[in-house]
C-alpha cells in the first residue's frame, strides 16, 4: 500500500484522536468521516495511509503501546514481567482496558476489526512472548514442558478482563504486579 509520508508527530497526533474518539463514542459509531473532521484530514487520505477502519484503529493502538514484549530482557522472566509492568501508568492502564472491554463486543460484529487485531496486535505480541518465555526456558527458569506455558496469553487477558467484572475497579500496576507474582509466577514455576 502507498503511503505519503507524515510526520511522526502528525501520525502520533492523529493515532491519539483516533483513540479519543473510540472511547467517546465507541468502534461501531466511529466512522472515518468523524476521524478526518477531528484530525483535519481527507477521508481519501486516511483510506490511502490505512486502508480501512479496521486497520487504522489497530494502527493506533499498536502506536500508543509503550514497549514490544521482544525489547525487554532484563535476565529473569520476574524481572521481565516487572519492567513491562514499570513502562505503563495506572492511568494509561485504565484507558487501555476500557478500550479493549470495548473493542471486545465489537470484534463480534466486525470480522474485519478482530483479523486486523490479529494481524498487528495480538501476533506481534505473541511473538514477543514467546521470545520473553523462551529466553526464560533458557535460563532454566521454567520447564519446557510446563503446562501453564500455553495458557499465559489467557492469563494475561483473564487479569484485564476480570478485575473489572469481578470488583468494579480498573486494573492498574499494583494489581497486575500482584498478579504476576501470586498467579503467572507459581504457575509457570519460577
Amino acid at each position: 500500500m502507498a503511503r505519503t509520508r507524515l510526520t511522526p508527530e502528525r501520525e502520533s497526533e492523529l493515532y491519539a484522536a483516533v483513540l479519543d474518539l473510540l472511547r467517546e463514542v465507541g468502534y461501531d459509531a466511529l466512522t472515518m468521516d468523524a476521524v478526518a473532521a477531528r484530525t483535519r484530514s481527507s477521508k481519501a487520505t486516511l483510506y490511502r495511509q490505512w486502508g480501512s477502519k479496521p486497520e487504522l484503529v489497530v494502527t493506533a493502538m499498536r502506536h500508543n503501546k509503550p514497549v514490544s514484549l521482544s525489547d525487554v530482557d532484563t535476565g529473569s522472566l520476574r524481572g521481565d514481567f516487572h519492567a513491562v509492568l514499570g513502562r505503563s501508568d495506572d492511568c494509561q492502564m485504565e484507558k487501555d482496558s476500557a478500550l479493549m472491554r470495548g473493542l471486545s463486543h465489537a470484534v463480534h460484529e466486525n470480522p474485519d476489526l478482530l483479523q486486523a487485531l490479529r494481524e498487528l496486535l495480538i501476533e506481534p505480541e505473541m511473538t514477543g512472548l514467546d521470545l520473553l518465555l523462551r529466553r526464560a526456558v533458557d535460563r532454566g527458569e521454567v520447564r519446557p514442558d510446563n503446562p501453564a506455558l500455553k495458557y499465559l496469553p489467557h492469563m494475561l487477558i483473564g487479569a484485564f478482563a476480570a478485575r473489572q467484572m469481578v470488583e468494579d475497579r480498573p486494573v492498574d500496576q499494583a494489581f497486575l504486579s500482584d498478579y504476576v507474582d501470586s498467579v503467572i509466577l507459581p504457575a509457570l514455576g519460577a
